[in-house]
């Protein structure tokens, strides 16, 4: 090849590559993507997540979930789960409505996106919501009584028709294992609940109080935006490791109720002893030092009513086929003087203290903390 030739291919590549730059910063400048199929943003995942959530929670409000086929598709098994989840979900929070005396009024998420995979055709989403219901009773409509429930999501999109479908979901149900109300005195309680009124809780002590501002505080994802949805950094998450919740309640007794530790019960630079760490031990060792004594034990039927007498501080213990396996912090009293909890595992931040726990094997645990 002569060397006119070689001049030539050179200023054809040359100007092949000035025509390619040029393309690209045209490109950008109309803030097209250079590349086919462009990643999802996470303000933009946060919207579809959003919107997807308000779809199931108005659909819960009006009681209508036709709605939520639009979210699935149906054509597969897992579509048709989902849904079938979603009924019965929805039909445990009406059957508890009409035990409580009481309506849902609204349900808000907070949605915050950890991490966004794939593109504008499919993605997955990792992230966390933060979901507050608002609820009222029949007997005092003015009195707006919220909690929150945090749930931790993996959630796998695909594009249909314009479409965004839910191909696959992975998280923990707050209330997944109580989706029915068998064997309750629905109307019985119902009226005993609408009877009563507001709790006044202003003499509490300030290590109670000082308590409940440490569960309010980091609680995760149940938190209040203002505290981020965090748990406290200083000590170990143990959900991988079976449950926080008694670690949680431990934290809330030490560093807010300023409890001592002690031998038993303690915490150290990431190790905990069985009684700080385990729901059952914590129960036992809280009852056997004398730091709590019983209010009452039973099912639902039995206690309901000694619950009243729950301070915030004291804790409800969950027990099921005579094992406990969940540990909630009393943290409040709604409109009427329903006890509300806060806990982790899942994340819940002044919940009635029974909803999600309706199982006919459970039992309850109501215990006074002698701060």
């Amino acid at each position: 090849m002569d060397k006119k030739s070689k001049r030539r291919i050179l200023l054809i590549r040359y100007i092949f590559f000035i025509l390619l730059f040029c393309s690209s910063i045209i490109s950008l400048v109309k803030g097209e993507a250079i590349d086919t199929v462009a990643a999802v943003t996470k303000e933009e995942a946060q919207e579809i997540i959003k919107d997807i959530f308000l779809i199931k929670n108005n659909s819960m409000i009006i009681g209508d979930l036709e709605p939520i086929k639009t979210i699935y598709n149906m054509k597969t098994k897992y579509g048709i789960w989902a849904y079938e989840y979603e009924q019965s979900r929805d039909r445990y929070l009406h059957n508890w409505e009409e035990k409580q005396g009481a309506e849902f009024i609204e349900i808000n998420p907070d949605i915050v996106i950890k991490s966004v995979k794939g593109n504008k055709d499919s993605m997955s989403i990792n992230f966390l919501c933060s979901t507050e219901y608002k609820y009222r009773y029949e007997k005092d409509p003015v009195a707006i009584n919220s909690f929150r429930l945090g749930t931790y999501h993996v959630m796998s999109l695909a594009k249909s028709d314009n479409t965004w479908i839910v191909t696959k979901e992975w998280y923990k149900d707050p209330l997944g294992d109580s989706l029915d109300l068998k064997n309750l005195k629905v109307e019985a309680i119902r009226q005993y609940i609408v009877s009563q009124g507001p709790r006044d809780f202003s003499n509490l002590n300030e290590r109670r109080r000082g308590a409940i501002a440490y569960a309010e505080q980091f609680c995760g994802s149940a938190s209040e935006p203002k505290y981020g949805f965090k748990y406290n950094s200083k000590y170990v998450d143990f959900n991988p490791q079976g449950g926080d919740c008694a670690n949680f309640a431990s934290q809330i007794l030490f560093e807010g109720g300023k409890f001592k530790k002690t031998a038993g019960w303690n915490y150290d630079r990431g190790s905990a002893t069985g009684p700080w760490v385990n729901a059952d031990k914590f129960k036992r060792y809280m009852l056997n030092s004398g730091r709590a004594s019983v209010i009452d034990y039973g099912d639902y039927n039995k206690v309901y009513k000694s619950s009243y007498k729950l301070l915030p501080g004291d804790f409800v213990a969950y027990e099921k086929k005579g094992d406990i396996t969940h540990i909630s912090v009393v943290s409040g009293a709604d409109s009427k003087g329903y006890s509300l909890v806060t806990c982790h595992n899942s994340d819940r931040n002044k919940v009635p203290w029974d909803l999600g726990w309706n199982e006919t094997n459970v039992k309850f645990w109501l215990v006074r903390v002698h701060f």
